[in-house]
């Protein structure tokens, strides 16, 4: 199953899909594409940045463009939305759905949900209406496809929200994370430290260690070595640059201080995990 919508003027694309076909296969390795899955009849497995993930019945993960994802092609009970920046624009649109820095681009991983019965009426019903606008054609079509992404996000986004651990954090305190995680992810090849992001917050690095535990497990520092490591891993298993050349590109003009980073955290040395994981795929 794919369903599509797009405008040659305005360069747009929403896609609805099962992953079923090779088509759909095909969209997978396209650049600048968001993807919504959910495991909708069931529990599926995906390879996500080169990992192996499960996913559970009525499980939602939310996918960046920056993320690499392989899906079985016969994923039967599958749903996926795929849409590109020029169809929806999360940074542009966020004071209509506040998910940038949450749904999207909030850590290293991907955010995911777990859907309650409530819930999973909301979800098929906007699925519902987003297959019946995909078969209209008319000039209003790719706003009526529009609000009901917008829609979905919105619900998405509380959902998220109920899972923090404080639930009731304040909209002003959420902003901050939320622009820090944003921060890290235009930053992270060049500051490494928590006081940089503090610096551009015009904030303490204490305020921002006192607030991320309303947020999540892991710590400011947390977060910047995570997208560092990623964006490492990514390098090392899908480029063929050498390990020189992914310090340096990660921020580290002494190829030994990235070595070493990458072996306190991961374990391993990047030639090591570079050969493991090349075997694996």
């Amino acid at each position: 199953m794919k369903l599509s919508y797009s405008s040659l003027k305005d360069e747009d694309m929403f896609i609805m899909t099962d992953f079923s076909c090779s088509p759909s296969q095909e969209l997978l390795k396209k650049n600048g594409l968001y993807k919504i899955l959910w495991c909708k009849e069931k529990a599926l497995k995906i390879r996500l940045d080169g990992y192996d993930i499960g996913l559970q019945k009525n499980d939602v993960i939310f996918c960046t463009p920056l993320n690499i994802l392989e899906i079985p092609q016969h994923s039967d009970g599958t749903i996926a939305l795929v849409f590109n920046k020029q169809f929806f624009c999360i940074q542009t649109h966020d004071d209509q759905v506040s998910c940038n820095g949450f749904l999207f681009f909030g850590t290293s991983d991907p955010q995911s949900i777990q859907l309650t019965e409530r819930e999973i009426e909301q979800f098929q019903t906007m699925v519902s209406l987003l297959e019946e606008d995909l078969s209209f054609k008319d000039h209003l079509q790719g706003e009526m496809l529009r609000s009901l992404l917008k829609r979905l996000l919105i619900i998405s986004t509380r959902i998220a929200k109920r899972n923090l651990p404080e639930p009731t954090i304040s909209n002003a305190h959420m902003n901050i994370i939320r622009e820090y995680n944003l921060l890290v992810e235009k930053h992270f090849r060049e500051f490494h430290q928590v006081k940089d992001y503090a610096n551009l917050l015009f904030k303490s690095p204490k305020t921002l260690s006192n607030l991320f535990p309303k947020y999540s497990s892991k710590s400011p520092i947390e977060v910047i070595n995570e997208r560092i490591i990623l964006e490492a891993k990514r390098l090392l298993i899908y480029s063929n640059k050498t390990n020189d050349e992914i310090g340096r590109e990660l921020g580290y003009n002494d190829p030994s201080h990235f070595s070493k980073f990458f072996k306190k955290h991961q374990g391993i040395s990047p030639s090591a995990y570079k050969k493991q994981k090349l075997v694996e795929l």
